[in-house]
């Protein structure tokens, strides 16, 4: 890959990254109700499911994914259903104390990772990065030395950024009617996600 192409990819992944989604709203969420230092497990299992993706697309897994209907029609509809109902829950709960207790760092680290592998915006990217980015007539795996750990660094620290912005959040005197509204709007996101997500198409049908 040439600098060139290089500027170009690391663009669209900050771009790609940045732009708030569900993994955000995760790390967010996160970040207010464990604190900057636990919540970071999310990030990690963020960048797990980066890692996962990326070496799933050069082997061209995500393309049989895309050119099986039935595989995207049953992954899109379980994921729809669990953000929904990680929606809902938020709704439910928005209104009781938060209470800051425990958590297993596993249970932190999958739900990130689930939330991660479920996002339409995942299966998208990764294509259009693949598409557009990575050059037929030099081999991938030389790409990917490039490709991997750019996109790598680059959804660390926009995840990271929005983990200390959720604990910034939790730590400040924000008052209880602020904190039920924010968790709100949270719970809202998510259902928003999965409805968008339940309602999208296969990225091999877009324009």
């Amino acid at each position: 890959m040439s600098f060139d192409a290089w500027i170009v990819f690391a663009l669209f992944w900050v771009v790609f990254v940045t732009t708030p989604g569900p993994n955000a709203v995760n790390c967010i969420s996160n970040g207010m109700n464990l604190g900057f230092r636990r919540a970071m497990v999310g990030v990690l299992g963020i960048v797990t499911q980066a890692s996962l993706f990326l070496v799933l697309s050069a082997v061209g897994v995500t393309a049989l994914l895309t050119a099986s209907p039935t595989a995207f029609f049953v992954a899109k509809l379980f994921g729809a259903g669990f953000l929904i109902y990680l929606g809902v829950r938020g709704l439910l709960m928005a209104g009781k104390p938060v209470v800051i207790k425990p958590m297993p760092a596993a249970s932190v680290y999958w739900r990130a990772f689930a939330i991660a592998t479920i996002n339409p915006k995942s299966v998208a990217g990764y294509l259009a990065a693949f598409s557009q980015f990575v050059q037929p007539e030099v081999p991938i795996w030389n790409q990917m030395l490039v490709i991997v750990p750019t996109a790598l660094v680059l959804t660390t620290f926009s995840y990271t950024g929005y983990t200390a912005l959720g604990a910034g959040l939790g730590r400040a005197a924000l008052g209880a009617v602020f904190n039920v509204w924010f968790r709100r709007v949270m719970a809202i996101f998510f259902i928003f996600y999965g409805v968008l997500l339940g309602a999208s198409t296969t990225p091999a049908g877009r324009v």
